[in-house]
């Protein structure tokens, strides 16, 4: 093999280890050093050593492994300066002086020992709400996905530098709050769950149904919060919630494959060709929303909402669905975390349950609300409720409306076939 070869298969090499391993690594250097920013930065310095040595010597036999005793070699580093620096922590200094003297493989097995604590910590930490929506999304992504600020810039549709920046300022936010990399206690897991949870759904529906460009899914999105959503059920396997999200984001993927016609434009869930349904998909979906029922505290808003996708999953044809259940479940979920999305999705369920004349009415009453004024799905729901009952010109331009306010192509275009057809979506994709 050439020397340029060489030299790109040990840097494709460096690149697939950091992408499987940084989350480790970053989260037990963040229990060393008590900062997700400083931890950050060291794994990154193993990268470039990593880059810099793996050509010349060859791709260690544990990768991951060697990173991590090359970053921690640094936080000790770190740490001994910080301890002279600092006489109130002369003495933990000097205890961690004489640890990696005498027992520096010790010191390794220890940390790798707490590595599923270590990713729990990682997890709470770059989920705090403290910070913004947008920042802990870049964050999770940054320090859990190990994605590049390209990648997520690329993932969102945002500038790189606004990707930059708001990793930047989340860093800061933790360590000028004061943060601590542990886990939550037991009167705070509720509402920092809800915000682990929130992030992860987030990235997931970003890649589901994207808010704008020319794309109408970006399953790479998707793909990673379903590993995130993964890690977090492996580490908490008794919350129900992670369960039933797991569970939700199971059931959705599995339509990607017909969420798409052969060349590309969006097919609504009615028209889908369920063969092509991922079946693995929705046996993982069904089998994760057993275990959420399974469990105390069942059933949440994501259960909820994954029992709804259970009877899409379940149906064959969409004439099978139980549209009688979906509208009892939306009902349930109205009261456990009311919205007016919820609503405008309870009124699709109860114009397919009961007739477009009802489901109408609640669509009329969120529209009078002006919540959801900018929301381009009122508009089609409301185009659709309106075809069904015959009133072809008030329904063209619903649908028009609805293709003015997305900034989605795909969708604009799909609005506006239904406007020329006068035809609307049954339901949300």
């Amino acid at each position: 093999m050439m020397a340029a070869d060489h030299h790109q298969a040990a840097r494709r090499a460096v690149e697939a280890v950091w992408r499987i391993e940084s989350a480790r690594l970053i989260a037990g250097l963040s229990r060393i050093v008590r900062d997700v920013g400083v931890a950050e930065e060291l794994a990154q310095d193993a990268l470039v050593i990593a880059l810099e040595k793996w050509p010349e010597s060859g791709v260690p036999d544990n990768p991951g492994a060697w990173l991590m005793s090359t970053a921690k070699h640094r936080a000790i580093d770190i740490l001994r300066r910080q301890y002279r620096y600092e006489d109130k922590l002369a003495e933990l200094g000097r205890a961690l002086a004489v640890q990696e003297a005498t027992a520096g493989p010790d010191l390794v097995a220890a940390i790798d020992d707490h590595i599923g604590d270590d990713l729990l910590r990682l997890v709470f930490t770059a989920c705090h709400p403290v910070l913004s929506t947008a920042s802990r999304v870049a964050l999770t992504l940054r320090l859990l996905g190990g994605l590049t600020t390209v990648e997520i810039a690329r993932g969102f549709l945002v500038p790189e530098p606004t990707v930059a920046q708001r990793i930047v300022r989340a860093k800061r936010t933790l360590t000028t709050k004061q943060v601590a990399f542990e886990l939550p206690t037991p009167g705070e897991l509720g509402e920092r769950l809800s915000s682990v949870l929130e992030v992860i759904y987030l990235i997931f529906n970003e890649g589901y149904s994207a808010t704008a460009g020319v794309d109408w899914m970006r399953p790479a999105l998707c793909d990673e919060a379903l590993r995130l959503g993964r890690i977090l059920a492996g580490l908490m396997p008794s919350e129900p919630e992670v369960h039933g999200l797991i569970a939700l984001m199971e059931l959705q993927a599995s339509r990607t494959p017909a969420r798409t016609s052969p060349s590309g434009e969006p097919v609504l869930l009615p028209a889908q060709d369920r063969r092509r349904w991922d079946r693995l998909l929705i046996r993982r979906g069904l089998a994760a929303l057993e275990r959420a029922g399974t469990l105390d505290g069942a059933f949440g808003p994501y259960a909820l909402q994954a029992a709804i996708a259970a009877c899409h999953a379940r149906a064959a044809t969409p004439e099978d669905t139980d549209w009688d259940r979906i509208a009892a479940l939306y009902q349930v979920l109205a009261h456990v975390r009311p919205s007016p999305i919820v609503e405008l999705n309870r009124a699709v369920a109860v114009g397919m349950a009961v007739g477009p004349a009802e489901g109408l009415a609640l669509v009329d009453t969120l529209r009078a609300e002006g919540t959801l004024r900018n929301y381009p799905q009122l508009p089609a729901v409301r185009g659709d409720l309106l075809a069904k009952l015959g009133r072809h010109a008030e329904a063209r331009q619903e649908f028009e409306r609805a293709a003015a306010l997305t900034r989605n192509d795909g969708e604009r275009t799909l609005f506006l076939a239904q406007a020329e057809a006068d035809e609307g979506p049954r339901e949300s994709a």
